[in-house]
């Protein structure tokens, strides 16, 4: 809630307090409404493992109230955040949208039925809808914290504080990683491009890079020569990752322009700065 404070003097900021597994609350949050960014999740593999009963709850039943109340509401674009995560044990790259392959956590499992709640009722009601599979999102304010934090804030909290990270596995398993603006890009892109059925798209740059690559970005950018540990493979991690992004770039008009590097270096002075 503190992200929003920049903009509480906003007079067409409305903030709702509820829970999306609550149907009524989801219900008020859209009467009234023209478009729909549905960002609402548990995100984060290792938590659904831990925890399959509340991620299935939170982002299969939440989003599915989610669903209904634009659908009824007669709501113009319904656009959610769906997940790389859904192309799981399929191996070839880069990942295009058609093809997918078995979930490897209760997570992707999760985003993988969203996609198809959304293609039923495209196809039950005519309710069209586009999923943005984000591939790795980082930027600034992503929060180090917590047990379930994203690799980049806890490597730049590591060199931060002169402490080696650990890496799960050998590190060179790859990642397409989006910088924000990538995200924010596509969102606003599909809210007022035109929908077509319910399809789903991905979100990212089009490059990849290994775990010790970026550590060694990072690094570079710390001035360190800090080492990072290794430990085991996480449960439920995918290998590789690359998106094809020509569906998104052809129907909606995305770019992904904002590169990897770039972000990165707005990533690490933006927390930097917060540190001071």
């Amino acid at each position: 809630a503190h992200n929003l404070a920049p903009f509480e003097d906003r007079e067409n900021l409305q903030i709702v307090n509820g829970d999306i597994r609550d149907l009524n609350t989801c219900t008020r949050a859209v009467e009234g409404i023209d478009v729909v960014l549905h960002q609402a999740a548990l995100g984060s593999v290792p938590r659904s493992i831990n925890a399959p009963l509340t991620s299935h709850d939170v982002n299969v039943n939440g989003f599915l109230n989610m669903l209904h109340s634009a659908k009824e509401e007669g709501i113009e674009k319904f656009v959610y955040a769906s997940s790389s995560s859904v192309y799981g044990n399929h191996p070839s790259l880069p990942k295009t949208e058609g093809r997918v392959g078995k979930p490897l956590s209760p997570y992707a499992l999760t985003k993988s039925i969203d996609e198809q709640y959304a293609d039923v009722y495209f196809k039950s009601y005519g309710f069209s809808t586009a999923g943005l599979r984000y591939f790795n999102v980082f930027g600034p304010r992503q929060s180090p914290e917590g047990p379930y934090a994203a690799v980049i804030p806890l490597f730049i909290k590591a060199l931060d504080e002169h402490k080696p990270p650990l890496i799960n596995g050998d590190g060179e398993q790859t990642r397409d990683f989006t910088f924000v603006e990538n995200a924010i890009e596509a969102n606003v892109k599909a809210a007022f491009g035109e929908l077509k059925g319910a399809r789903a798209y991905n979100v990212a740059c089009g490059e990849n890079c290994s775990i010790n690559d970026l550590f060694r970005a990072l690094a570079s950018l710390a001035d360190s020569d800090l080492k990072p540990d290794y430990g085991p493979e996480r449960l439920g991690d995918v290998r590789d990752s690359l998106a094809d992004i020509s569906n998104a770039m052809n129907d909606f008009g995305y770019t992904g322009n904002a590169k990897f590097e770039e972000g990165l270096k707005k990533t690490w002075e933006a927390i930097m700065k917060q540190n001071i």
